[in-house]
């Protein structure tokens, strides 16, 4: 899995750190999301996937 963000699209909700902590985190400054990991492990896919579908702004694509 690859996971893809926009941080142009991003608007500082948080909803991906909230479901993929491992994954995502977010700027201290303005709250725009920080890929942690753009090819996490298969066990990551659930959390992953529902932070995508979180996402207010769609700024998070998932490929597999």
């Amino acid at each position: 899995m690859k996971v893809i963000i926009d941080e142009d699209k991003c608007v500082g909700a948080g909803q991906c750190v909230l479901a993929a902590a491992e994954v995502f985190d977010q700027r201290d400054e303005d709250g725009i999301v920080v890929l942690l990991d753009a090819l996490p492990p298969d066990t990551q896919r659930v959390p992953v996937e529902d932070a995508a579908a979180r996402c207010p702004a769609l700024a998070i694509e998932v490929l597999p």
